[in-house]
Protein backbone atom coordinates (compact mmCIF):
# COMPACT_ATOMS: atom_id res chain seq x y z
CA UNK A 1 0.00 0.00 0.00
CA UNK A 2 1.55 3.81 -0.99
CA UNK A 3 2.13 4.38 2.66
CA UNK A 4 4.86 7.00 3.36
CA UNK A 5 8.49 7.06 5.20
CA UNK A 6 8.84 10.15 6.86
CA UNK A 7 11.97 11.81 8.07
CA UNK A 8 10.51 13.14 11.23
CA UNK A 9 8.67 10.87 14.31
CA UNK A 10 4.82 11.38 12.53
CA UNK A 11 3.88 9.27 9.72
CA UNK A 12 0.87 10.26 7.15
CA UNK A 13 0.18 9.53 3.71
CA UNK A 14 1.04 11.20 0.82
CA UNK A 15 -0.92 13.88 -0.57
CA UNK A 16 -3.43 13.32 -3.58
CA UNK A 17 -6.32 15.18 -4.31
CA UNK A 18 -9.37 14.39 -2.33
CA UNK A 19 -10.55 12.30 -5.27
CA UNK A 20 -8.55 11.60 -8.45
CA UNK A 21 -10.67 11.51 -12.07
CA UNK A 22 -9.97 12.23 -15.73
CA UNK A 23 -8.67 15.29 -17.15
CA UNK A 24 -11.41 16.68 -19.04
CA UNK A 25 -12.84 19.52 -16.99
CA UNK A 26 -16.07 19.47 -15.45
CA UNK A 27 -18.59 22.56 -15.41
CA UNK A 28 -18.97 23.94 -12.22
CA UNK A 29 -20.29 27.18 -12.98
CA UNK A 30 -23.61 26.26 -11.11
CA UNK A 31 -21.07 25.42 -8.09
CA UNK A 32 -20.21 27.53 -5.30
CA UNK A 33 -16.61 27.34 -5.55
CA UNK A 34 -14.25 26.76 -2.35
CA UNK A 35 -11.03 28.81 -3.60
CA UNK A 36 -9.56 31.04 -6.79
CA UNK A 37 -6.20 29.20 -7.82
CA UNK A 38 -3.23 30.65 -9.88
CA UNK A 39 -1.60 27.89 -11.56
CA UNK A 40 1.92 29.01 -13.48
CA UNK A 41 3.84 27.14 -15.84
CA UNK A 42 7.90 28.64 -16.05
CA UNK A 43 9.92 28.28 -18.81
CA UNK A 44 12.11 26.03 -17.04
CA UNK A 45 8.88 23.45 -17.33
CA UNK A 46 8.39 24.06 -13.19
CA UNK A 47 5.12 24.29 -12.49
CA UNK A 48 3.66 26.88 -9.26
CA UNK A 49 0.00 26.40 -7.99
CA UNK A 50 -1.28 29.44 -6.25
CA UNK A 51 -4.11 28.83 -3.79
CA UNK A 52 -5.15 32.29 -1.67
CA UNK A 53 -7.06 31.32 1.56
CA UNK A 54 -8.25 34.79 3.06
CA UNK A 55 -9.90 33.10 6.03
CA UNK A 56 -6.58 31.01 7.30
CA UNK A 57 -4.83 32.10 9.62
CA UNK A 58 -1.71 29.89 8.24
CA UNK A 59 0.14 29.29 5.01
CA UNK A 60 1.49 25.93 3.93
CA UNK A 61 4.13 25.75 1.32
CA UNK A 62 4.91 22.59 -0.58
CA UNK A 63 7.51 21.04 -3.03
CA UNK A 64 6.14 18.13 -5.04
CA UNK A 65 8.93 15.51 -7.10
CA UNK A 66 7.49 13.30 -9.34
CA UNK A 67 9.94 10.13 -8.00
CA UNK A 68 9.48 7.58 -5.65
CA UNK A 69 10.17 4.03 -4.43
CA UNK A 70 8.45 3.03 -8.17
CA UNK A 71 10.90 4.62 -9.90
CA UNK A 72 14.24 2.63 -8.67
CA UNK A 73 16.51 -0.03 -9.14
CA UNK A 74 16.54 -3.61 -7.11
CA UNK A 75 20.41 -1.92 -6.97
CA UNK A 76 19.38 1.41 -5.18
CA UNK A 77 15.97 0.34 -3.74
CA UNK A 78 14.80 3.00 -1.09
CA UNK A 79 17.30 5.75 -2.69
CA UNK A 80 13.97 7.98 -3.03
CA UNK A 81 13.71 7.59 1.25
CA UNK A 82 17.34 7.81 1.75
CA UNK A 83 17.43 11.48 0.24
CA UNK A 84 14.45 12.51 1.59
CA UNK A 85 16.16 12.24 5.01
CA UNK A 86 19.50 13.81 3.38
CA UNK A 87 17.38 16.81 2.21
CA UNK A 88 17.08 18.06 5.88
CA UNK A 89 21.34 17.63 6.94
CA UNK A 90 21.98 21.02 5.40
CA UNK A 91 22.35 23.18 2.22
CA UNK A 92 24.92 25.86 0.68
CA UNK A 93 22.78 28.63 2.62
CA UNK A 94 22.51 26.76 6.03
CA UNK A 95 25.62 24.06 6.43
CA UNK A 96 24.49 23.39 9.74
CA UNK A 97 21.83 20.71 10.12
CA UNK A 98 20.55 22.45 12.97
CA UNK A 99 19.90 25.58 11.44
CA UNK A 100 17.28 24.18 9.31
CA UNK A 101 15.20 23.25 12.28
CA UNK A 102 15.70 25.90 14.52
CA UNK A 103 14.67 28.45 11.42
CA UNK A 104 11.53 26.57 11.29
CA UNK A 105 10.97 25.64 15.15
CA UNK A 106 11.75 29.37 15.84
CA UNK A 107 8.68 30.09 14.01
CA UNK A 108 6.56 27.45 15.32
CA UNK A 109 6.32 25.77 12.05
CA UNK A 110 5.03 22.23 11.14
CA UNK A 111 7.31 20.90 9.07
CA UNK A 112 7.83 17.25 7.46
CA UNK A 113 8.64 14.88 4.46
CA UNK A 114 7.03 12.58 2.80
CA UNK A 115 7.97 9.20 0.36
CA UNK A 116 5.40 7.68 -1.56
CA UNK A 117 5.19 5.41 -4.30
CA UNK A 118 5.61 7.98 -7.34
CA UNK A 119 6.09 10.90 -5.45
CA UNK A 120 8.11 12.78 -2.58
CA UNK A 121 7.17 16.04 -0.73
CA UNK A 122 8.70 18.31 1.52
CA UNK A 123 6.40 20.93 3.18
CA UNK A 124 6.13 23.26 6.38
CA UNK A 125 2.89 25.38 7.62
CA UNK A 126 3.07 28.68 9.80
CA UNK A 127 1.56 31.53 10.47
CA UNK A 128 0.30 33.26 7.39
CA UNK A 129 2.88 35.85 7.83
CA UNK A 130 5.90 33.95 7.81
CA UNK A 131 4.94 32.60 4.83
CA UNK A 132 8.75 33.88 3.50
CA UNK A 133 10.60 32.14 5.87
CA UNK A 134 8.48 29.06 4.99
CA UNK A 135 9.53 29.43 1.42
CA UNK A 136 13.05 30.98 2.00
CA UNK A 137 13.68 27.16 3.79
CA UNK A 138 11.95 24.87 2.09
CA UNK A 139 13.13 26.40 -1.26
CA UNK A 140 16.49 25.94 0.15
CA UNK A 141 15.96 22.19 1.18
CA UNK A 142 14.53 21.01 -2.16
CA UNK A 143 17.41 23.44 -4.40
CA UNK A 144 20.72 23.11 -2.44
CA UNK A 145 20.83 20.15 0.06
CA UNK A 146 24.36 18.98 0.27
CA UNK A 147 24.27 15.25 0.84
CA UNK A 148 27.74 15.18 2.75
CA UNK A 149 29.25 11.87 2.68
CA UNK A 150 29.70 12.12 6.72
CA UNK A 151 26.01 12.43 7.04
CA UNK A 152 24.86 9.81 4.77
CA UNK A 153 27.26 7.36 7.17
CA UNK A 154 25.14 9.02 9.97
CA UNK A 155 22.06 8.88 8.62
CA UNK A 156 22.30 5.13 7.02
CA UNK A 157 22.27 3.86 10.90
CA UNK A 158 18.92 5.89 11.25
CA UNK A 159 17.14 4.65 8.42
CA UNK A 160 18.30 1.04 9.27
CA UNK A 161 16.90 1.35 12.47
CA UNK A 162 13.12 3.23 10.92
CA UNK A 163 12.86 0.17 8.82
CA UNK A 164 13.86 -2.07 11.61
CA UNK A 165 10.62 -0.15 13.66
CA UNK A 166 8.58 -0.74 10.45
CA UNK A 167 8.70 -4.50 10.18
CA UNK A 168 8.50 -4.79 14.08
CA UNK A 169 4.59 -3.07 13.68
CA UNK A 170 2.31 -5.85 12.12
CA UNK A 171 -0.49 -3.31 11.19
CA UNK A 172 2.55 -1.53 9.15
CA UNK A 173 4.44 -4.46 8.25
CA UNK A 174 1.77 -6.00 6.67
CA UNK A 175 0.96 -3.49 3.86
CA UNK A 176 4.50 -4.66 2.63
CA UNK A 177 3.46 -8.12 2.63
CA UNK A 178 0.54 -6.63 0.73
CA UNK A 179 2.38 -4.52 -2.08
CA UNK A 180 4.79 -8.22 -2.70
CA UNK A 181 1.95 -10.43 -2.89
CA UNK A 182 -0.26 -7.77 -4.87
CA UNK A 183 3.39 -7.14 -7.75
CA UNK A 184 6.12 -10.10 -6.63
CA UNK A 185 9.59 -8.57 -7.21
CA UNK A 186 9.29 -5.63 -9.31
CA UNK A 187 9.13 -1.83 -7.67
CA UNK A 188 5.56 -1.93 -6.81
CA UNK A 189 6.43 -5.04 -4.73
CA UNK A 190 9.61 -3.71 -3.36
CA UNK A 191 9.39 -2.73 0.14
CA UNK A 192 11.65 -3.11 3.42
CA UNK A 193 13.37 -6.01 3.16
CA UNK A 194 14.60 -4.80 -0.55
CA UNK A 195 15.76 -1.66 1.69
CA UNK A 196 17.48 -3.33 4.25
CA UNK A 197 19.93 -4.97 1.14
CA UNK A 198 20.43 -1.82 -1.18
CA UNK A 199 21.08 0.35 1.88
CA UNK A 200 24.16 -1.54 2.70
CA UNK A 201 26.05 -0.12 -0.57
CA UNK A 202 24.08 3.23 -1.56
CA UNK A 203 26.64 6.17 -1.22
CA UNK A 204 26.97 9.76 -1.76
CA UNK A 205 27.56 9.01 -5.67
CA UNK A 206 23.90 7.47 -5.95
CA UNK A 207 22.37 10.27 -4.05
CA UNK A 208 23.71 12.78 -5.76
CA UNK A 209 22.83 11.55 -9.27
CA UNK A 210 19.51 10.62 -8.00
CA UNK A 211 19.54 14.49 -6.97
CA UNK A 212 20.11 15.69 -10.16
CA UNK A 213 18.32 13.36 -12.25
CA UNK A 214 14.62 13.42 -10.57
CA UNK A 215 14.75 16.36 -8.22
CA UNK A 216 14.08 18.37 -11.90
CA UNK A 217 12.39 21.20 -13.28
CA UNK A 218 9.93 19.37 -15.60
CA UNK A 219 9.31 16.92 -12.49
CA UNK A 220 8.46 19.57 -9.96
CA UNK A 221 5.42 21.15 -8.46
CA UNK A 222 5.35 24.16 -6.03
CA UNK A 223 2.44 24.48 -4.07
CA UNK A 224 1.77 27.70 -1.56
CA UNK A 225 -1.76 27.73 -0.14
CA UNK A 226 -3.38 30.10 2.77
CA UNK A 227 -3.72 33.73 3.76
CA UNK A 228 -0.81 34.63 1.05
CA UNK A 229 0.01 38.07 -1.39
CA UNK A 230 -0.53 35.90 -5.12
CA UNK A 231 2.22 38.27 -6.18
CA UNK A 232 4.67 37.91 -4.41
CA UNK A 233 4.59 33.91 -4.23
CA UNK A 234 5.37 33.91 -7.67
CA UNK A 235 8.10 37.11 -7.70
CA UNK A 236 9.78 34.98 -4.67
CA UNK A 237 9.21 31.84 -6.47
CA UNK A 238 10.58 32.00 -10.05
CA UNK A 239 13.89 34.27 -8.16
CA UNK A 240 14.49 31.30 -5.98
CA UNK A 241 14.07 28.61 -8.82
CA UNK A 242 15.58 30.70 -11.58
CA UNK A 243 18.53 27.81 -11.62
CA UNK A 244 16.96 24.87 -10.92
CA UNK A 245 18.15 21.73 -12.25
CA UNK A 246 17.26 20.84 -15.65
CA UNK A 247 17.14 17.24 -17.49
CA UNK A 248 15.02 14.73 -19.14
CA UNK A 249 12.60 13.02 -17.64
CA UNK A 250 13.36 10.08 -16.04
CA UNK A 251 11.29 6.92 -17.61
CA UNK A 252 9.52 4.99 -14.36
CA UNK A 253 9.64 1.51 -15.13
CA UNK A 254 5.93 -0.11 -16.42
CA UNK A 255 4.08 -1.93 -13.77
CA UNK A 256 3.25 -5.65 -14.90
CA UNK A 257 0.09 -7.22 -13.54
CA UNK A 258 -0.72 -10.98 -13.65
CA UNK A 259 -3.38 -12.81 -12.10
CA UNK A 260 -4.93 -15.86 -13.12
CA UNK A 261 -6.31 -16.92 -9.25
CA UNK A 262 -6.52 -15.86 -5.32
CA UNK A 263 -3.22 -14.90 -3.72
CA UNK A 264 -2.15 -15.47 -0.16
CA UNK A 265 1.05 -14.81 1.50
CA UNK A 266 1.74 -14.87 5.19
CA UNK A 267 4.19 -13.24 7.24
CA UNK A 268 4.69 -15.29 10.24
CA UNK A 269 4.92 -13.62 14.07
CA UNK A 270 4.49 -14.23 17.10
CA UNK A 271 1.38 -11.33 17.77
CA UNK A 272 -1.43 -10.98 20.05
CA UNK A 273 -3.47 -10.14 16.72
CA UNK A 274 -3.94 -10.96 13.50
CA UNK A 275 -3.48 -7.91 10.77
CA UNK A 276 -4.52 -8.36 7.26
CA UNK A 277 -5.35 -6.23 3.72
CA UNK A 278 -7.31 -8.07 1.20
CA UNK A 279 -7.09 -6.10 -2.31
CA UNK A 280 -8.61 -6.35 -5.47
CA UNK A 281 -6.87 -5.47 -8.60
CA UNK A 282 -8.72 -2.14 -9.80
CA UNK A 283 -8.25 1.27 -11.64
CA UNK A 284 -5.35 3.70 -12.35
CA UNK A 285 -4.99 7.51 -11.83
CA UNK A 286 -6.66 8.29 -14.92
CA UNK A 287 -9.73 5.85 -15.24
CA UNK A 288 -13.38 7.70 -14.72
CA UNK A 289 -14.31 4.43 -12.63
CA UNK A 290 -12.34 5.86 -9.73
CA UNK A 291 -15.15 7.68 -8.56
CA UNK A 292 -17.71 4.69 -8.71
CA UNK A 293 -15.27 2.56 -6.67
CA UNK A 294 -14.73 5.73 -4.11
CA UNK A 295 -18.78 5.23 -3.41
CA UNK A 296 -18.02 1.37 -3.43
CA UNK A 297 -15.53 1.96 -1.11
CA UNK A 298 -17.08 3.95 1.49
CA UNK A 299 -19.75 2.15 1.59
CA UNK A 300 -17.89 -0.83 2.41
CA UNK A 301 -15.62 0.75 4.76
CA UNK A 302 -16.03 3.92 5.19
CA UNK A 303 -17.05 5.08 9.05
CA UNK A 304 -18.62 3.14 11.59
CA UNK A 305 -22.04 3.47 9.69
CA UNK A 306 -20.38 0.88 7.09
CA UNK A 307 -21.11 -2.41 6.06
CA UNK A 308 -18.09 -4.12 7.04
CA UNK A 309 -17.48 -2.11 10.31
CA UNK A 310 -21.32 -3.02 11.19
CA UNK A 311 -20.82 -7.23 10.50
CA UNK A 312 -17.66 -7.13 11.22
CA UNK A 313 -17.27 -5.32 14.52
CA UNK A 314 -20.81 -4.09 15.77
CA UNK A 315 -22.33 -7.94 15.18
CA UNK A 316 -19.84 -10.32 16.02
CA UNK A 317 -17.19 -8.70 17.84
CA UNK A 318 -14.18 -10.07 14.98
CA UNK A 319 -12.31 -6.58 15.03
CA UNK A 320 -10.98 -3.31 16.81
CA UNK A 321 -10.40 -1.67 13.56
CA UNK A 322 -11.82 -2.64 9.74
CA UNK A 323 -12.07 0.15 6.86
CA UNK A 324 -11.74 0.14 3.17
CA UNK A 325 -9.95 2.37 0.67
CA UNK A 326 -8.41 2.71 -2.34
CA UNK A 327 -4.99 3.35 -3.72
CA UNK A 328 -4.24 4.54 -7.68
CA UNK A 329 -1.34 5.33 -9.66
CA UNK A 330 0.05 5.90 -13.41
CA UNK A 331 -0.51 2.51 -14.18
CA UNK A 332 -2.67 0.39 -11.96
CA UNK A 333 -4.63 1.28 -8.11
CA UNK A 334 -6.48 -1.55 -6.11
CA UNK A 335 -9.12 -1.52 -3.61
CA UNK A 336 -8.57 -2.82 0.21
CA UNK A 337 -9.93 -4.10 3.01
CA UNK A 338 -7.87 -3.73 6.25
CA UNK A 339 -8.76 -5.03 9.33
CA UNK A 340 -6.98 -6.62 13.05
CA UNK A 341 -8.68 -9.57 14.42
CA UNK A 342 -8.38 -12.03 17.06
CA UNK A 343 -5.93 -14.78 16.13
CA UNK A 344 -8.08 -17.81 16.26
CA UNK A 345 -10.92 -15.50 14.48
CA UNK A 346 -9.17 -14.28 11.41
CA UNK A 347 -10.82 -16.92 9.31
CA UNK A 348 -14.22 -16.33 10.15
CA UNK A 349 -13.15 -12.74 9.72
CA UNK A 350 -11.95 -13.25 6.47
CA UNK A 351 -15.58 -15.55 5.59
CA UNK A 352 -17.55 -12.39 6.69
CA UNK A 353 -15.84 -10.15 4.41
CA UNK A 354 -15.42 -11.84 1.73
CA UNK A 355 -18.98 -12.49 1.95
CA UNK A 356 -19.95 -9.13 2.19
CA UNK A 357 -18.13 -8.37 -0.89
CA UNK A 358 -20.58 -11.47 -2.80
CA UNK A 359 -23.61 -9.73 -1.11
CA UNK A 360 -22.52 -6.63 -2.58
CA UNK A 361 -21.40 -7.53 -5.92
CA UNK A 362 -24.61 -9.36 -6.27
CA UNK A 363 -27.24 -6.96 -5.25
CA UNK A 364 -25.49 -3.76 -5.14
CA UNK A 365 -25.89 -0.89 -2.90
CA UNK A 366 -29.21 0.80 -1.96
CA UNK A 367 -30.01 4.26 -2.89
CA UNK A 368 -29.72 5.61 0.60
CA UNK A 369 -26.34 3.70 0.98
CA UNK A 370 -25.61 5.90 -2.38
CA UNK A 371 -26.80 9.75 -1.13
CA UNK A 372 -25.40 9.26 2.43
CA UNK A 373 -21.40 8.68 1.04
CA UNK A 374 -22.13 11.20 -1.29
CA UNK A 375 -22.89 13.26 1.39
CA UNK A 376 -20.54 12.09 3.63
CA UNK A 377 -17.64 12.91 1.03
CA UNK A 378 -18.94 16.11 0.79
CA UNK A 379 -18.50 16.86 4.15
CA UNK A 380 -15.31 15.32 4.27
CA UNK A 381 -13.88 17.53 1.59
CA UNK A 382 -15.10 20.50 3.58
CA UNK A 383 -13.56 19.81 6.55
CA UNK A 384 -10.32 18.70 5.09
CA UNK A 385 -10.14 21.98 2.69
CA UNK A 386 -10.20 24.42 5.81
CA UNK A 387 -6.76 23.34 6.11
CA UNK A 388 -3.95 25.11 4.29
CA UNK A 389 -1.76 22.04 4.45
CA UNK A 390 -4.35 19.69 2.92
CA UNK A 391 -5.00 22.53 -0.06
CA UNK A 392 -1.65 22.55 -0.86
CA UNK A 393 -1.26 18.80 -0.99
CA UNK A 394 -4.62 18.18 -3.08
CA UNK A 395 -4.21 21.20 -5.68
CA UNK A 396 -0.29 19.96 -5.81
CA UNK A 397 -0.98 16.20 -6.07
CA UNK A 398 -3.58 17.00 -9.22
CA UNK A 399 -1.26 19.40 -10.93
CA UNK A 400 1.05 16.60 -10.80
CA UNK A 401 -0.83 13.38 -11.46
CA UNK A 402 -3.15 15.69 -14.84
CA UNK A 403 -0.52 18.46 -15.78
CA UNK A 404 -3.98 20.87 -14.38
CA UNK A 405 -5.66 21.63 -11.42
CA UNK A 406 -8.65 19.00 -10.30
CA UNK A 407 -10.24 21.45 -8.34
CA UNK A 408 -12.72 20.06 -5.50
CA UNK A 409 -15.52 21.28 -7.12
CA UNK A 410 -14.80 18.96 -10.07
CA UNK A 411 -14.77 16.38 -7.84
CA UNK A 412 -17.49 16.82 -5.83
CA UNK A 413 -19.48 17.37 -9.01
CA UNK A 414 -17.80 13.62 -10.88
CA UNK A 415 -18.79 12.36 -7.31
CA UNK A 416 -22.37 13.29 -7.20
CA UNK A 417 -22.59 12.18 -11.03
CA UNK A 418 -22.16 7.87 -9.77
CA UNK A 419 -24.95 6.21 -10.04
CA UNK A 420 -26.22 2.89 -8.52
CA UNK A 421 -25.29 1.37 -11.96
CA UNK A 422 -21.72 2.66 -11.78
CA UNK A 423 -21.35 0.90 -8.60
CA UNK A 424 -22.64 -2.50 -9.46
CA UNK A 425 -20.86 -2.56 -12.46
CA UNK A 426 -17.43 -1.37 -10.61
CA UNK A 427 -18.44 -4.47 -8.30
CA UNK A 428 -19.29 -7.09 -10.92
CA UNK A 429 -16.10 -6.41 -12.52
CA UNK A 430 -13.19 -6.46 -9.75
CA UNK A 431 -14.82 -8.71 -7.22
CA UNK A 432 -13.43 -10.98 -9.07
CA UNK A 433 -11.20 -14.33 -7.85
CA UNK A 434 -8.74 -13.21 -10.56
CA UNK A 435 -8.09 -10.40 -8.69
CA UNK A 436 -8.50 -11.22 -4.98
CA UNK A 437 -5.36 -10.79 -2.77
CA UNK A 438 -4.89 -11.41 0.73
CA UNK A 439 -1.93 -10.48 2.80
CA UNK A 440 -1.59 -11.52 6.66
CA UNK A 441 0.88 -11.07 9.63
CA UNK A 442 -0.05 -13.51 12.57
CA UNK A 443 1.26 -16.25 14.31
CA UNK A 444 0.84 -18.80 11.54
CA UNK A 445 3.23 -21.41 9.68
CA UNK A 446 0.71 -21.89 7.02
CA UNK A 447 -1.00 -19.97 4.88
CA UNK A 448 -2.97 -22.65 3.27
CA UNK A 449 -6.14 -22.72 5.66
CA UNK A 450 -6.29 -19.15 4.09
CA UNK A 451 -5.92 -19.43 0.85
CA UNK A 452 -8.77 -22.28 1.16
CA UNK A 453 -11.31 -19.61 1.85
CA UNK A 454 -10.34 -16.92 -0.20
CA UNK A 455 -13.18 -17.32 -3.30
CA UNK A 456 -15.41 -14.50 -4.02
Amino acid sequence: MDICRCSSVVEHRPHKAVVAGSIPATDTNSMEKYFDHHLHEFDSGLRLIIVPMPSSRTATVMVLAGTGNNYETKENAGISHFLEHMMFKGTTNRPDKLAISHELDSIGADYNAFTAREETGYHARASASKAGVLMDVVYDIFLNSLVDQKEVEVERGVIHEELRMYRDDPKRYVSEIFDNVMYGDQPAGWGIEEELVALKNLNQENLQKYFHTHYIAKNTVVAVAGNIDPAMIKEKTEQYFRNIRNAELFKKPPVRESQTQPNTQVYSKKTDQTHFIMGLRAYNLLDERRYALSVLSLVLGGGMSSRLWQEVREKRGLAYYVGAGQDNFWENGYLYVNAGVNNEKAVEAIKVILAELVRTRDNGITEEELQRVKDQFEGGMAIALESSYKVAGAYAGSVLSYGRVLTPEEELDKMKKVTLEDVKAVATDIFDNAKLNLALVGPFDDAQPFQNILKI
